[in-house]
Parts: C-alpha cells; sequence; structure tokens
C-alpha cells in the first residue's frame, strides 16, 4: 500500500503545552495514606518525608505552579487533595512526582484525580446578548436603565472572564469538587438541543448560582477530550452549609435536573500542608520513635 503523504501543516499553527485560549491547565489530585506502609518507615524518613512533601506543596516556591491549593479532605475517600493551575501541565505534574518520589512516597496513594483546563464558556453572553435579554424581557432599549445595565455588565464581564481563564483563589475554606456530563440519551441528548435552547437553560441555571453571591465561589474546568467527565465543578464557601445549599438549589434547574449526570463529590477544608500532615498524624514532631 502506497505510503500517504502528510498533508497537514505545522508550520503555521505554533505549538505549546499553553492552551490556546490564553487559559491555565487544571488538575485536581487526591491521595490517601497507607498506615501499613507508615508503619514501615523510620522515624528520619517520615521526618525527612514530611518535610519533603511540605515543600513540595509549598505555594511560595519558586518552581510552584501558578496556583496550588491543598485541602484536608472529608471521609475516606482520601485524606488530602491538591488543586493545581499553572500555562505549563508539566509544572503541574511535577508536584505529583515530587510527592511520589520523596521518603513518604511509597505510603502514599493516589486516590483519583481530574485533568482540565480552563475556559470561557461558549453560554457567557456578551454586552449586547445581555441586552437583547433585557429587551426580551421588557425593557426599553432606549431607556437610561437599559444603558447602565448594560454598560455595567459589559464592565464586569472583563473581570469575571479573567477569573474563568486564570482564577484567583477565594478566601473561604470549605471547599468541593465534583465532575460532571451532559447527557445523551433519548430525549434527553443535550448535544441536540438547539443552541438557544442550551443557552436559555444555562442562564437560568447561572441566575441560581448568583442567588449565592458572597457565599459561594464557583470555577468550571473542561475535561472534554482530556478526562472520562466533560467537566468539573469547583465550589469554594463562606460556610459548608452552603455547599449544600447551592448544590441543592441548582439541582431544580432543568439543565440540571433533566441533562446533567454527576460523578463522586470530594469536600474539604483548604489547610497549608503543615496543618495537613498534623491533622493526619505525620508531622514530624509525631513520628514514631524506632
Amino acid at each position: 500500500m502506497p505510503r500517504l503523504a502528510n498533508t497537514s501543516s505545522t508550520e503555521s499553527t505554533p505549538q505549546s503545552l499553553a492552551p490556546a485560549g490564553g487559559g491555565w491547565h487544571c488538575s485536581h489530585l487526591f491521595y490517601s495514606f497507607d498506615r501499613a506502609a507508615l508503619k514501615q518507615l523510620s522515624a528520619a524518613e517520615r521526618a525527612d518525608g514530611s518535610r519533603e512533601v511540605a515543600a513540595a506543596l509549598d505555594p511560595t516556591a519558586d518552581d510552584a505552579p501558578i496556583r496550588l491549593q491543598t485541602t484536608i479532605i472529608s471521609g475516606q475517600k482520601a485524606d488530602f487533595g491538591l488543586m493545581l493551575l499553572d500555562p505549563d501541565p508539566l509544572k503541574i505534574d511535577r508536584v505529583h512526582q515530587r510527592l511520589m518520589a520523596s521518603p513518604l512516597g511509597p505510603a502514599i496513594v493516589p486516590r483519583w484525580s481530574f485533568v482540565s483546563m480552563t475556559e470561557i464558556s461558549e453560554y457567557v453572553q456578551s454586552p449586547e446578548q445581555f441586552g437583547e435579554r433585557l429587551v426580551a424581557e421588557g425593557m426599553d432599549a432606549n431607556s437610561a436603565e437599559y444603558k447602565t445595565r448594560v454598560k455595567a455588565y459589559g464592565d464586569r464581564l472583563v473581570e469575571m472572564n479573567r477569573q474563568r481563564l486564570t482564577p484567583d483563589f477565594p478566601p473561604y475554606r470549605a471547599t468541593c469538587f465534583y465532575p460532571m456530563n451532559k447527557k445523551r440519551k433519548v430525549g434527553e441528548n443535550w448535544f441536540t438541543l438547539p443552541k438557544e435552547d442550551r443557552s436559555r437553560l444555562m442562564i437560568e441555571h447561572a441566575k441560581s448560582g448568583m442567588a449565592f453571591a458572597g457565599r459561594v465561589t464557583q470555577l468550571i474546568t473542561v475535561g472534554i477530550g482530556l478526562e472520562d467527565w466533560e467537566w468539573g465543578v469547583t465550589l469554594w464557601a463562606a460556610n459548608p452549609e452552603y455547599l449544600k445549599d447551592i448544590v441543592y438549589r441548582m439541582r431544580f434547574d432543568e439543565a440540571s435536573a433533566r441533562y446533567a449526570e454527576f460523578g463522586p463529590f470530594y469536600t474539604g477544608y483548604v489547610a497549608p500542608a503543615a496543618e495537613i500532615l498534623a491533622h493526619c498524624q505525620l508531622a514530624p514532631d509525631s513520628a514514631e520513635s524506632p
């Protein structure tokens, strides 16, 4: 069989590991400690390992990803979790490799991970689309209120889109993460709906979330083409109860109630590495004597 010529051109397309849309790679990583393996480590190995783990998880280190957050995970799915964001996916992965290569590595068990990227959703309205929606809701396009609201939305949109692509972590300690898909079932296939219907449903869904402004912060990252699940949802809240409240409220929206499927939830509390090690009884001063 004759060899086919490569007709694709790479010369006109710059090659880079950084997302082309200007966002960041994002990984959620969850681990447990193997207590039997820990008992096989000497006190010195545990102390050295704890120091190396703390160094690997230091968000202020020169070689740290741009964003690195560590959490104590509630329940038995994992002991601790990481959320890492950076334009370089290998810088993110190096954190994992450092953990596994540390003296504590034999006792660290990876439990679950989700690899994704930040994005600006196709359902985010432009100022023009926002204005059209106001008119559809009965507002006069020539009114002062209309002009004020459209301008205010446009001003906010710049910062909202920056936060979607290159997010800052909010100050809240309570957090949870879960993956989700949109259904492809007969009669409930999200991807066969007209764009107008999908946009309408997502606007309704967003309004439910906006009711929790000042109490809950949300970041949605996309795993399509990268992961088994299509999107990842990270929530931070001023109080753990608000996590329950927002998820419950948004489950009633049609976009969720009819078209969404959800994976495992990982709930935890933001804490520095030293606090995680102490919480898990692994601080250097808690190491057992040989």
